[in-house]
């Protein structure tokens, strides 16, 4: 494909309310961030991703939108964000911003207009079925009906999300010129792009009927009527037309639901987005990320297929954006890595494996320090409006408290926000208060001075691979080359990713034994890895465990 700039980003993703605290309220801000951009210059990512900053009454953590042009007051002001992306520029650091236009809160003006007045036109800004009971049997994302009753009206509203989360009308084109100039609005602003939430979401299957119950409570996941509907690609390649394409910019789509012969319309050369999110091996070890408390067992031959199938995919259209971790998933650690998640080599061999796929590597704070999930004693501990869905349900279904309470842990959206640990003193040095949510239980030993300037931490190893990634030497085929995956036994992962006639021969054992590979031709060298380099005899390849290496 042509080379466009954002293929060289290495793009660093913040979640505003726990990264730092500048004032000493217990809740991360703008200023906090402004605070800590030399340590992510010193950790070399080119791009930081800012979750949500807009005004919210924050019932999902500000995926619920009071204000598009206005800062939530808790991270700031809208000086502050400007001063951040000066800032950030001096230092070669660009800024995305989420983006988030399948709903708005409950409390934005335009769904206080249309409850305040059926006849006004804000009404049909937002998704309203007449009726003294519920329209339909389909369940939202955070569990329940999608379907809300107004009070004192027999009228009700639809949000596939949460119930202060309504579903905007994207068949009204006011509602779309509106978006339009807003997000033109922002760009003006000299942001880069956008990471594009939940944009699948915005079709909806306009019968409205009942489906099939799929669960103990008689409803139906609404993925099935409202994601990826046919008729999406009216809607999305209006909005390219009329904002992303006017700017230089770069955006990243989070589009669950995109089968893959249907990548080219996103992100091929005319598709609606720079790049996308697969997560299906990010959720592999879920029924689906709506019924995320049904666990299934895996595998690392599962996990090498389900990468490289996406992979080919991606490549086959244009071009991807890899993750481990983000603020929807649990610390990659834990979740890949299991009873081995506080194992250094473990933790590097599994980020070396995932940073050096073909596309845009994406870190998530704290993931750099190699943090892992949390252990919580109480459901009431839990701040996530999906875990304690996840949790409530998991009981109706059949499980006992200890057990959903277990797989909440595990799984929680809560584990990625915990505050960041900066140091080791009394909460994190994240902040002089009582964070806004309880500190991960083991940041004295995991934290950012612990690890800055350590030779073998696993900060200083991704510092390595960004290095790596961008270096004169290795960039071309690592950032623009071709990928195709290597075969290897169970445990190995290995692909080669060829730039005209430079080839490298990436290798990663996800095992605690040693492995043996035969190597595809002779005359290799292991030129980088994450342990001493050792183990290459001949034409075989011998890994120690959890070894990544990379040769020539």
């Amino acid at each position: 494909m042509k080379k466009q700039w954002w293929q060289e980003e290495v793009i660093y993703q913040i979640y505003p309310k726990s990264f730092y605290d500048s004032n000493g309220d217990g809740i991360g801000d703008i200023k906090g961030i402004t605070e800590k951009l030399d340590y992510l210059k010193y950790l070399g990512i080119t791009m930081i991703w800012i979750c949500p900053l807009y005004q919210s009454p924050m019932d999902d953590n500000g995926y619920d939108i009071s204000d598009y042009r206005q800062v939530a007051p808790e991270f700031g002001t809208m000086e502050d964000l400007e001063e951040l992306i000066e800032k950030a520029a001096e230092k070669g650091i660009k800024i995305i911003l989420d983006l988030v236009i399948n709903h708005t809160s409950d409390e934005h003006r335009w769904f206080q207009k249309a409850l305040a007045d059926p006849g006004s036109p804000f009404h049909d800004y937002y998704i309203f079925k007449q009726g003294e009971e519920v329209p339909n049997n389909w369940r939202s994302v955070f569990g329940g009906s999608v379907w809300e009753k107004v009070p004192g009206r027999n009228e009700y509203y639809f949000h596939a999300f949460g119930k202060k989360q309504p579903d905007l009308n994207w068949e009204n084109e006011q509602v779309r010129s509106g978006l339009c100039d807003m997000v033109n609005w922002w760009l003006e602003k000299g942001i880069a792009g956008f990471r594009v939430d939940a944009i699948t979401f915005i079709k909806k299957d306009l019968t409205f009927e009942s489906r099939e119950p799929d669960g103990a409570d008689g409803l139906v996941k609404c993925t099935k009527t409202s994601r990826n509907q046919p008729g999406i690609g009216t809607f999305l390649h209006e909005l390219k037309e009329k904002t992303f394409d006017r700017y230089n910019c770069m955006t990243v789509a989070e589009a669950p639901g995109v089968p893959y012969e249907e990548l080219e319309e996103f992100i091929g050369e005319q598709g609606y987005f720079s790049m996308i999110f697969d997560f299906r091996y990010a959720d592999l070890d879920v029924a689906s990320g709506s019924e995320w408390f049904k666990r299934i067992p895996w595998t690392v031959e599962e996990l090498k297929e389900k990468i490289m199938n996406s992979q080919m995919a991606l490549q086959k259209c244009g071009w991807g954006a890899n993750f481990i971790e983000n603020h929807d998933q649990p610390r990659a650690a834990s979740k890949y890595l299991k009873e081995d998640e506080r194992n250094t080599d473990a933790v590097k061999m599994m980020a070396a494996m995932y940073f050096f796929l073909r596309g845009t590597p994406f870190i998530y704070q704290g993931q750099e320090l190699g943090m892992v999930n949390f252990e919580r004693k109480s459901i009431d501990e839990f701040n996530d409006i999906s875990s304690l869905d996840q949790y409530y349900r998991s009981i109706k279904e059949g499980l006992r408290e200890q057990e959903a309470l277990h797989i909440v842990n595990l799984r929680s959206r809560d584990n990625a926000r915990t505050p960041f640990p900066w140091d080791d003193s009394e909460f994190g040095g994240f902040s002089r208060e009582n964070p806004w949510l309880g500190m991960n239980e083991n940041y004295p030993e995991i934290n950012a001075k612990a690890q800055a300037g350590v030779p073998g931490s696993v900060l200083e190893f991704y510092r390595e691979m960004i290095r790596i990634r961008s270096s004169r030497e290795y960039r071309d085929c690592l950032i623009y080359g071709q990928i195709a995956p290597l075969k290897t036994s169970g445990q190995v992962i290995a692909y080669a990713r060829t730039n005209g006639d430079e080839t490298i021969y990436c290798y990663f054992n996800f095992s605690k034994e040693p492995a043996e590979e035969p190597l595809p031709k002779s005359g290799l060298e292991i030129f980088w890895g994450n342990q001493d380099v050792t183990g290459k005899q001949g034409n075989s390849l011998r890994l120690k465990p959890y070894q990544a290496v990379l040769m020539k």
